[in-house]
């Protein structure tokens, strides 16, 4: 039977003496922050028995923060990843006890997603949000910098200048990612189509300034066509894609900057495209994966949601502890490429 790990066991394992892990286990100072964490990681690492105990007592001292997050449509299966993930990475933050507050918007409304971020700024100490770039949010954001809560924009930027940062990808870069693989993937020159959900979300006209940019400079030989407007609504963006493909017979390529991807895969399926066109889309769930492994897509763009959700907790907890940034910034991560091969 394994010998139970002793008090000093957990001082060596630490490098601290046995008075120190004793101060640490009874909250006697003074003890540094960095020497009790170490002890408690200690304790975690050899399963001493008080590990919780330790935990507990690190987390008293610590400030309290309820932290608020406005995503997108509850239906879509990144969206439901996106909150899981925020509310893992409240729970893990060693700064502070962190309370999620999670709710998706219920209305694309300007003024119904303004009036949402004022409730939920009402009680939470910071906010997070997917949102439209609109004069009524930035409104609402700025009346809450007033009261000293903190809006950050994710994934898609709003209200430069006005809320306190912006974190996700660069969306510049994705569009232009988007085009290099269709341009590399394609058969040949033809027409390239692009879905987005409303010309609003800042993040979806960045890729779009990218995807057009990238076949200006390296890939002339194609045609980009007008962006079109899916509502990011799977049965509009398959009937869309339907008569897309029936009216362009030269249709070298798609990229869907949005959500709604699932339509455009039903409709490409439907239409036995499978290899017949570069198509690229973003996130990875359990319907992009499907088509890229039966080649129906050829690359999806993913959000590392974890790291985002990591860099965003950090961040909004300092803007809450330093009253916010003297010039609002942008955190941006690499994306993750997904193809057939590594899926």
């Amino acid at each position: 039977m394994a010998r139970r790990p002793t008090i000093a066991d957990l001082a060596r394992v630490a490098e601290v003496s046995v008075a120190t892990v004793d101060r640490v286990l009874n909250a006697r100072y003074p003890v540094r922050e960095e020497t009790a964490r170490r002890v408690y990681e200690a304790a975690n690492s050899i399963g001493y028995h008080a590990a919780s105990l330790i935990k507990h007592r690190l987390q008293e001292s610590l400030p309290e923060y309820r932290l608020g997050f406005l995503l997108q449509r509850p239906e879509q299966a990144f969206y439901q990843a996106f909150a899981k993930e925020a509310a893992v990475a409240v729970a893990a933050a060693q700064q502070f006890r962190g309370t999620a507050k999670i709710e998706f918007l219920k209305s694309q409304a300007p003024g119904d997603v303004a009036d949402h971020l004022r409730e939920m700024g009402s009680r939470a100490r910071a906010v997070a949000m997917v949102a439209v770039d609109h004069p009524t949010i930035t409104t609402a954001v700025a009346e809450l910098k007033v009261k000293g809560v903190p809006v950050f924009s994710l994934l898609s930027d709003f209200a430069p200048g006005v809320r306190e940062g912006y974190v996700g990808v660069n969306n510049r870069k994705a569009g232009r990612t988007a085009a290099w693989m269709i341009a590399t993937a394609a058969a040949g020159p033809g027409k390239v189509a692009m879905f987005v959900g409303s010309h609003r979300f800042h993040g979806q006209e960045m890729r779009e300034i990218g995807l057009r940019s990238y076949f200006r400079e390296a890939a002339p030989g194609f045609e980009v066509l007008d962006a079109m407007v899916n509502l990011e609504e799977p049965a509009l963006a398959r009937e869309v894609t339907l008569q897309l493909i029936d009216r362009h017979a030269d249709l070298a390529g798609l990229y869907v900057a949005g959500g709604g991807m699932e339509g455009v895969i039903a409709a490409l399926r439907q239409r036995n495209m499978a290899g017949r066109l570069a198509a690229v889309c973003n996130e990875l769930t359990v319907e992009t994966r499907a088509a890229l492994a039966d080649n129906v897509m050829t690359l999806v763009i993913a959000t590392p949601l974890a790291a985002v959700c990591r860099e965003l907790v950090l961040l909004m907890a300092r803007a809450i502890e330093s009253g916010g940034a003297d010039l609002p910034g942008q955190a941006f991560l690499p994306f993750d490429l997904y193809v057939a091969e590594n899926i």
